[in-house]
Formats: structure tokens, sequence, C-alpha cells
């Protein structure tokens, strides 16, 4: 999907960045070509000065996205979930964050969610960054715990497809 959007979008960067942009934060486009998070408006002067652009191409941008049926289809149906990992302490959570030697590589979430079900932890959220859209991908796994023994890290860190574990 990203190799297509690059395509698209190749002859003007600053759309590119905005279109990158809006994927990173789970922003979508609605009906009337605003930027939208799950349906609330967010003004294109906003996103500009978030990624240092001019509203102006935020707007050209989110039509040249509903003018494209297929970037249409995405944008039009993005959703933003919560991301648990910044409040888990408050919530009495514990988060692991799990960097891998190849995010493209198969079966780094499966091997990591055996270590945590071994263990009997349960998991409360668990989101993968895009390989495509970020510059480190991770896995980050929160668990329904305060504390996660240490037995949990080495086996995690012991993975061939774990390169860092942050904890």
């Amino acid at each position: 999907m990203w190799a297509d959007i690059s395509r698209e979008f190749a002859d003007s960067p600053s759309q590119g960045r905005v279109v990158h942009f809006l994927l990173e934060n789970g922003f979508g486009i609605n009906e009337e070509g605003r930027v939208v998070c799950n349906g609330i408006e967010i003004p294109a002067t906003h996103i500009g000065r978030a990624i240092e652009t001019d509203r102006r191409v935020v707007d050209a941008t989110a039509r040249r996205i509903l003018d494209n049926p297929g970037l249409a289809k995405i944008f039009l149906r993005m959703r933003a979930a919560p991301d648990l990992s910044r409040v888990a302490e408050a919530l009495g959570l514990s988060v692991i964050t799990l960097y891998p030697k190849d995010a493209h590589q198969k079966g780094i979430v499966g091997a990591a969610v055996e270590v945590l079900v071994d263990h009997d932890l349960p998991i409360r959220q668990i989101f993968v960054t895009d390989p495509y859209l970020a510059e480190e991908p991770k896995l980050v796994m929160i668990v329904d715990a305060p504390r996660v023994p240490a037995s949990v890290y080495e086996r995690l860190r012991a993975l061939p497809q774990v390169q860092r574990l942050v904890i």
C-alpha cells in the first residue's frame, strides 16, 4: 500500500508528507475533503503547523485523496485507536516494547504473544507500527499486570527476531 501511495504522490513531496502524517496518526478524510479523527474535523491549519507546511497543501492533499478511488476507500474509513501505553502506569498496567531485527519477518507477534500466554499474563492491548510508515517499527504489548516477571523479559530477549526490548 505505501509503495502505491508513494508513487501517487511522487510529484509532490509536501503532499506525500501530509499523507504519511495522516496514516501515521490514523487520520482520515471525510466526504467534504476535511481531515478527521474518528469523525471529528481537524483544521488544515493545525495539520499544516504540525508538519510545517501550508494549510493549502493539506487541503489539496485531501482533495487529491478523494479523487483517487483506491485512496478514498482507505481514508474515508480510517479510524484512530487509543494508545494505552502512555497511561499504562496510571492504570496499573505494564508496557513491553519489542524492536525487531527485521519487521518484515513473519511470526514476531506470535512468538512474543506465546511468551506472555506461557506466563499467564492477560494482554490488554497490542499494536504494531507499520514497517512502511515507521522509521523504527515496533511491537507494543500492554499487559494487565503492574509487574512483569523477569523471566518474561529474558524469554522475549532470547527470541531470534528481537533486536531490542524496552520495559
